[in-house]
């Protein structure tokens, strides 16, 4: 009777590890096991080594990030073994990798995932056009396919796109990851999901997220956190695949593959694929859906440019020119919040004081404290960002990193210095999509201030006026 308690006792364990460690790739020190069992389960080959860093020739190669590029290593002193010791620079933020500390992943049962009945508890209707692409997707899942890239305009709804598939593989007992390169978009995500499946546990894994074990069914992470993932899920959704810095790390796109199992489907979205996913997609080589149209039926709003000569002198000063504080008074809606892009952390930062005093003093807003700044160096951004949601924050200065995957309901949007190189085509369309996405207010205006017209910024326009075509507007 003890013996069949003991056995018990010990099938239970490993299945509660399998949960906890199936599908990730770690360093001794980030499993939080004493070391006397760690070395039982090893030796019982439940958690099996393999090289962290490999050398051939004059080529070394990190198992964990993939990177081949011999100045990002270096060596170091070990601690342990008293000798110098290559590690890699390209993946130290997620804790230092070296050659003499190797990788472990669990090579014991998989975990049996929960099979839902009728995961999804969204009460709402997709439009033909989601529709469409919802079942396609779910036609790909259906047949293992083994990627397709769904090119959907900003508000068109992807979000709400993905609930059949999700469905599907949630009820048949699958394990399922979004990917993004923006956290601000993970911290989007998550309460949208939870909302609409409502009984399925759903972690969120980024940088400074409370809840870091990465164990649930339905994971919701930065593309950084797949860095620690190898097979772990059926489904893998990359969500903003063109956004920066995915489009262009490598390392990035080497996690996303190794976190996915064998027999898997990756699904791709995006409003602004890159030059290399439409040479795929036009070649046949990339299987792609494409929604033309918002959710809400209404055109994309058209930027308008304005000239402003003086902008250098003006932005050295820390202040949008002339031109913007016209544009504020003369606005078709003034009760709509303002999305003021700029292009560095520098402007913002010191834009804010300045604006905000202009601003008070020409009584165009009531009080300081309505106008806030974000950024990616701004440890309070999530806070503010809620704020704005809340329209407590009249206007809102930011970064690109609120370019996409964030949605206000009634914004107009204006980009200082357009011109400048961090203001690609496709990060100029992003921002422009941020305006208009509610029903209830979808004509949010879009003004960019330039001191020259930039290919980028003409193309932006072009791709927008394009989509609007394509999606019966005239």
């Amino acid at each position: 009777m003890n013996r069949n308690l003991l056995v018990q006792s010990q099938g239970n364990l490993i299945a509660e590890l399998a949960a906890r460690f199936s599908g990730k790739l770690l360093l001794r020190r980030e499993i939080p096991l004493d070391e006397k069992l760690f070395q039982r389960l090893v030796n019982q080959s439940y958690f099996t080594p393999t090289l962290s860093i490999k050398r051939k020739k004059f080529h070394y190669i990190c198992e964990r990030c993939g990177n081949r590029k011999r100045r990002l290593f270096a060596n170091i002193p070990c601690n342990s073994c008293k000798k110098n010791h290559l590690y890699c620079r390209k993946c130290i933020d997620m804790g230092r990798v070296m050659e003499c500390e190797p990788l472990y992943y669990w090579t014991g049962h998989e975990p049996k995932w929960k099979k839902y009945k009728s995961p999804c508890s969204w009460t709402g209707t997709l439009t033909p056009e989601q529709k469409r692409a919802a079942n396609r997707i779910v036609q790909a899942v259906k047949n293992d396919e083994r990627e397709l890239l769904v090119w959907a305009v900003t508000g068109a709804g992807k979000t709400e796109m993905l609930f059949p598939a999700i469905s599907h593989l949630l009820a048949l007992g699958k394990r399922i990851c979004i990917a993004t390169p923006r956290t601000d978009v993970v911290r989007e995500l998550i309460p949208r999901m939870k909302q609409a499946f409502i009984h399925v546990p759903i972690q969120g894994l980024y940088s400074g997220s409370p809840d870091m074990e990465g164990t649930a069914q339905f994971i919701i992470a930065t593309t950084h956190q797949l860095l620690r993932y190898q097979s772990a899920f059926d489904l893998i959704i990359i969500d903003e695949i063109d956004a920066f810095p995915f489009h262009s790390d490598p390392s990035l796109a080497f996690a996303v593959h190794r976190a996915k199992k064998s027999a898997s489907t990756s699904i791709y979205l995006t409003a602004t694929p890159r030059k290399k996913q439409r040479v795929r997609m036009y070649s046949k080589k990339l299987p792609h859906i494409f929604v033309p149209i918002r959710f809400h039926r209404t055109p994309l709003p058209v930027p308008r440019l304005k000239m402003c000569f003086q902008l250098k002198k003006n932005v050295k000063r820390s202040l949008p020119p002339p031109a913007f504080i016209h544009w504020l008074k003369t606005r078709s809606n003034p009760e709509r919040q303002i999305l003021l892009f700029v292009p560095t952390i520098l402007l913002a930062q010191k834009m804010d004081q300045k604006l905000g005093e202009l601003l008070v003093k020409e009584k165009m807003i009531r009080r300081e404290g309505l106008l806030e700044t974000v950024h990616a160096a701004d440890q309070d951004r999530e806070e503010k960002i809620q704020l704005f949601r809340s329209q407590n924050i009249q206007i809102l200065i930011t970064t690109t990193i609120l370019e996409r995957g964030v949605t206000f309901p009634s914004v107009d949007v204006a980009v200082i210095d357009a011109g400048h190189t961090v203001f690609d085509e496709s990060a100029l369309v992003q921002i422009a999509g941020r305006a208009g996405r509610s029903p209830s207010d979808p004509t949010g205006e879009v003004i960019f201030f330039h001191d020259g017209k930039t290919e980028a910024m003409e193309h932006a326009i072009e791709a927008i006026v394009s989509m609007n075509k394509r999606g019966g507007f005239r």
